[in-house]
């Protein structure tokens, strides 16, 4: 389930970070602050491939537990 959530993150922030950073010098047309978004992104992808370096999922921790 972490493993989902953070894949999730990941491609979520990435497509934020590229769209923020696009809006930023004028090739798109945001209705959001563009630094916002881009700084978001940033947040979620950066969180989201830490999740993937450093935690266990869930369904493995249930197993060692047995």
């Amino acid at each position: 389930m972490i493993k989902i959530l953070a894949m999730i993150m990941t491609i979520g922030g990435a497509i934020a970070l590229v769209m923020g950073v696009l809006g930023i010098f004028g090739s798109v047309a945001l209705m959001l602050s563009p630094w916002a978004l881009a700084i978001l992104g940033f947040i979620f992808f950066i969180a989201g491939i830490s999740m993937l370096k450093y935690r266990r999922d869930t369904d493995e921790v249930g197993a060692q537990k047995q």
